[in-house]
């Protein structure tokens, strides 16, 4: 299976259903940037200056960078970066890991289905029961992670891995555990409260994403 059908099936699988999608009254509504964003998205570009082009995202193309604490490069196409998008419930990303990176335990406010193209990876799941379900994945297999549940991605191979997700939502949010713990504005004394982790650890852990910083 080569990768544009692993995208494809990415996209029909992360397609959400509907009432309104029955009261469909336009083609496509592709974002006009140019004006404010609400909840909804964008609103739609004049039909007549509408080009191919639009239907287009380019940027998952060429080698990625890693340069942040984790080993990753998360390369996002929503209705931000990629016009088509816009009204859709939909999103995209390109996934890099570099050889022992990670992405933490996170979670989102929409469902996401992985596609491993190259590498080997370890990707889990942990819900409420606090029951973790996790699985060695090889290129060609996909996992699904539910909305909201706390997921993770490890690089276990000996190269660089390649996968891309797809997301039910055009702005599916991300929140990384670690980082919302020791990047933000959450006081040190706090932090070591309800993480039962001590005072010293969490500076410790504050110095090293205030020096590295996250790239997320």
């Amino acid at each position: 299976m080569n990768t544009l059908a692993i995208i494809f099936i990415i996209f029909l699988s992360a397609t959400p259903l509907s009432a309104s999608n029955a009261n469909i009254e336009v083609d496509y509504c592709i974002a006009n940037r140019s004006l404010p964003k609400g909840h909804q998205g964008y609103p739609c570009k004049d039909p007549a200056k509408v080009t191919t082009d639009d239907f287009v995202f380019t940027g998952f193309r060429g080698e990625k960078i890693i340069t942040n604490i984790f080993r990753n490069n998360v390369t996002r196409a929503n209705h931000d970066t990629f016009p088509a998008l816009n009204g859709l419930g939909l999103s995209m990303s390109r996934l890099d890991l570099g050889v022992g990176g990670i992405v933490p335990v996170h979670s989102h406010r929409t469902s996401e289905i992985i596609v491993l193209i190259n590498g080997t990876i370890i990707a889990g799941i942990i819900d409420t029961n606090n029951t973790a379900y996790f699985k060695r994945l090889e290129p060609g297999d996909v996992m699904i992670f539910p909305q909201f549940l706390l997921h993770f991605q490890v690089n276990v191979g000996k190269t660089r891995a390649l996968a891309f997700v797809g997301l039910n939502g055009a702005n599916p949010g991300i929140q990384i555990t670690s980082t919302a713990l020791f990047a933000g504005n959450l006081p040190a004394k706090i932090a070591s409260q309800i993480t039962l982790i001590s005072p010293g650890e969490v500076r410790r852990l504050r110095m090293i994403f205030d020096r590295i910083g996250t790239g997320q």
